[in-house]
C-alpha cells in the first residue's frame, strides 16, 4: 500500500457510499485509476467489505455492553453468530477474550448474560455497560 491507496482507504473510512469520482478528484487521479486501486484492495483483503454506520439510539441498540470472559476451553463459533455480539478480541491478563455487545434494552442484556453464563467453558464474566459514546467507527 502506497499514500494514494492510504488516501482512498481514508476516503472510504469517511463516507464507503461516495462515488469513485469524488474520491477520484480529491487524490487528482483518475476515476479508473481509483476504481482499479479500489478493486486491488479489496481482492488483496486490505478492503473486507462496505457497511453502514447507524445511530445505536435510533437502530434499537442504544444498551452497549463490555463483557469481560474467563474460559476454561474453546467456545463454539456458532455462539458468536448472535446479532448481539459486534466485536470479540482475545486479550492478555485476567480474563481471556472482551466482547462488544449492542442491546435493545437492560432486558435483552439480561436475559443474552444470563444463556451466555450457561455454557460449560464460561468460567467467570464481568460486565461494563456503556454510558456515552466518545467514538465507535464502524
Amino acid at each position: 500500500m502506497d499514500k494514494t491507496d492510504q488516501m482512498i482507504i481514508e476516503e472510504l473510512r469517511k463516507d464507503s457510499r461516495q462515488p469513485v469520482r469524488d474520491i477520484a478528484r480529491k487524490a487528482k487521479l483518475r476515476p479508473s485509476t481509483v476504481h482499479l486501486r479500489m478493486k486491488k484492495l479489496f481482492k488483496a483483503g486490505v478492503i473486507k467489505r462496505y457497511t453502514v454506520k447507524l445511530d445505536n439510539k435510533k437502530a434499537g441498540e442504544g444498551f452497549i455492553v463490555f463483557i469481560l470472559v474467563s474460559t476454561s476451553r474453546h467456545i463454539p463459533d456458532s455462539f458468536f453468530r448472535s446479532r448481539n455480539i459486534r466485536e470479540v478480541f482475545g486479550i492478555t491478563g485476567e480474563f481471556d477474550l472482551i466482547m462488544k455487545c449492542k442491546f435493545r434494552d437492560i432486558e435483552e442484556f439480561n436475559n443474552f448474560v444470563l444463556d451466555f453464563r450457561n455454557y460449560p467453558q464460561i468460567n467467570k464474566t464481568l460486565t461494563m455497560v456503556g454510558t456515552l459514546t466518545l467514538k465507535e467507527e464502524v
